[in-house]
């Protein structure tokens, strides 16, 4: 088996990076450097939840799995990447939008919606007005055994920003044991069959609840 192409599915992290509302602004800043201590070191602080991220059971269930106990199984997997480029803001992902692709649906795959938010409007406030998943789709996904959900938006329950967000999607996937990567981009450039996606996060601790990751899309000949 050979790697013929990695295909990066990350966005940047820095200063600039658009959060969840009411997550930590990351900060980045230069701690040392060549000129002044011999070599560069940058310090940071950002959220768990910052840029491209696994969420892990422990994010929204009491008692759940914390990120440190995850299967790693779950974090790289045959994708399925599936083009909803054309729903509207705010306009739900249905299982009739899934269901052509159903056979592709099973135990080890990782679900990745590709609904290009991120690729057209990341750092604007239009970001927070995606497409997300429904409840009935997201129910009809976990039947076929699908433990791994990716997006490439902020979200895939709809990001409320007055009022309190209920998260049924993030609460039917989460406790049901799976896993949710959020803020993918560049998931077009994925344009070979049978990706294998790898979403490996930062081990942070048996408290953490998710991390950022570097996700990338393998071509394996």
């Amino acid at each position: 088996m050979r790697l013929s192409r990695i295909v990066d599915l990350s966005i940047v992290v820095d200063a600039d990076t658009q959060t969840y509302p009411g997550d930590p602004k990351p900060a980045i800043r230069q701690a040392t450097t060549i000129e002044a201590n011999g070599f560069n070191v940058l310090a940071l602080s950002i959220g768990s939840h910052t840029g491209t991220h696994v969420d892990a059971p422990h994010h929204i269930i009491r008692g759940g799995t914390p990120l440190e106990d995850v299967d790693l199984s779950l974090l790289a997997g045959s994708g399925a990447i599936v083009d909803l480029t054309g729903h509207r803001p705010r306009e739900p992902i249905t299982w009739d939008d899934l269901a052509p692709h159903a056979d592709r649906l099973g135990p080890g795959v990782i679900l990745a919606l590709r609904t290009a938010w991120s690729d057209r409007h990341l750092g604007t406030d239009r970001y927070f007005d995606h497409p997300y998943l429904g409840e009935d789709a997201c129910d009809r996904i976990l039947e076929l055994g699908v433990r791994t959900l990716a997006i490439d938006a902020l979200n895939p329950d709809q990001t409320v920003l007055e009022g309190e967000a209920g998260f049924p999607v993030h609460r039917r996937w989460l406790g049901a044991g799976g896993v949710i990567a959020e803020n993918l981009t560049n998931l077009a450039a994925v344009d070979f069959e049978d990706p294998l996606l790898c979403l490996f996060p930062i081990r942070l601790g048996d408290a953490a609840d998710g991390a950022p990751c570097r996700a990338v899309a393998l071509q394996l000949a």
